[in-house]
C-alpha cells in the first residue's frame, strides 16, 4: 500500500463549540492507482487530503505514505516530505503570474531531487508550443494543464488533486481528466482526487464516499471508465 490511513480524527474548537471534521477515518490506496474521495461540501474530504499531503495535522490516528509515518513528522520533515514525495493540483491553478509556462514548471523542477524532463512533461500535457506564454495569455483549461505539469515534473510518488475540474466547463473538465488518466498510465503516478462529482469516480480504481466526517462506503472499482467516456 502506498497510502495507509488508520483511525484518523480531527476537530476544530470555536469558543465552546467543538466541530468534528473527521471521525475514525480509515482508507488505503495501492501504488499506481487512482483514488477518488467523493462527498458534498463540508464533508471533510479537503481536510483528509490536506492531512495526507502534510499541510494539516490530525488530532489522533496514523497516516503512512510510501512507508513514511506522516503523522510523526516535525515541521522541517513535513517540508521535505511535501517537496520530495507529493505533487499538488488545486482548483484555482496558483500559477506565478509574472513567469512563463516554462518558468512556472522549472521553478518546481529545480527544487526536486529526481525531476522529470521539463520539455517531456510540457509535451505530455500539450503545452510545449505555449511554453513562453504567461498565465494571463492562457485559458482556464490551459492554466490547469500547466498546474498539472508543474506537479508532475517533480516526479512525485503521490499526486493530490483538490477539485481539479471545479472551475472548468464540461468539455475542458473531461480533457483535464483524460490528462490525469494519461499521467497515471504513462508515469505510473498514484493519484488521489477529491470531488463532489459522482461521475468522476468511474475513472478511479478505489472510491471513498465521505459524509459528516466519516467514510460511509469503500468501493473497489473493477470497471474503469476511460475519461473521454465520462458524462455528467
Amino acid at each position: 500500500m502506498l497510502i495507509q490511513v488508520e483511525n484518523l480524527k480531527k476537530s476544530y474548537k470555536t469558543g465552546e463549540v467543538i466541530t468534528n471534521v473527521l471521525n475514525r477515518v480509515e482508507m488505503n490506496l495501492d501504488e499506481g492507482e487512482i483514488g477518488v474521495i467523493l462527498g458534498p461540501s463540508g464533508s471533510g474530504k479537503s481536510t483528509l487530503l490536506n492531512m495526507i499531503g502534510g499541510i494539516d495535522r490530525c488530532d489522533s490516528g496514523k497516516i503512512v505514505v510510501n512507508k513514511i509515518e506522516v503523522t510523526k513528522l516535525n515541521e522541517d520533515e513535513l517540508t521535505d516530505y511535501r517537496r520530495n514525495y507529493i505533487g499538488f493540483i488545486f482548483q484555482f491553478y496558483n500559477l506565478i503570474q509574472n513567469l512563463t509556462v516554462l518558468e512556472n514548471v522549472e521553478v518546481v523542477s529545480n527544487i526536486s531531487k529526481t525531476p522529470l524532463k521539463t520539455d517531456e512533461i510540457l509535451k505530455a500535457v500539450g503545452m510545449f508550443d505555449k511554453r513562453y506564454r504567461f498565465p494571463r495569455e492562457l485559458s482556464g483549461g490551459e492554466q490547469q494543464r500547466v498546474s498539472i505539469a508543474r506537479a508532475v515534473v517533480k516526479n512525485p510518488k503521490l499526486l493530490l488533486c483538490d477539485e481539479p475540474t471545479g472551475a472548468l466547463d464540461f468539455s475542458t473538465s473531461r480533457e483535464i481528466l483524460k490528462l490525469l488518466q494519461k499521467v497515471n498510465e504513462d508515469f505510473k503516478t498514484t493519484i488521489l482526487m477529491i470531488t463532489h462529482n459522482t461521475a468522476i469516480s468511474h475513472m478511479a480504481h478505489r472510491i471513498y464516499k465521505v459524509r459528516n466526517g466519516k467514510i460511509t462506503d469503500k468501493i473497489l472499482n473493477d470497471r474503469i471508465v476511460p475519461a473521454e467516456r465520462i458524462e455528467w
